[in-house]
């Protein structure tokens, strides 16, 4: 599977305990779609969120978020990781 690096903008102001529930909304429903959300970054004074997976596609990443009531800004493939 390839992996993905996605992003939210406009969460200025994001805390923990919201990372944590938009990921763990993420990972409730991966399976269906066949993603494996890795790991989440936020920057609150920002406001852009990073997300990290494998998926067979980028529409399927950005199926799953937009399911889960956070629809990304963008979708990158990550060809090259060391």
């Amino acid at each position: 599977m390839a992996e993905f690096m996605d992003t939210h903008r406009n969460m200025k102001g994001i805390t923990a305990e919201q990372l944590k529930a938009a990921h763990d909304a993420d990972l409730a429903i991966q399976a269906e779609e066949d993603v494996v959300f890795k790991q989440a970054w936020a920057d609150p004074d920002s406001g852009v969120v990073y997300c990290l997976s494998e998926a067979p596609s980028a529409d399927a990443v950005r199926r799953i978020h937009e399911r889960a009531g956070h629809a990304p800004d963008d979708v990158h493939p990550v060809p090259i990781v060391v």
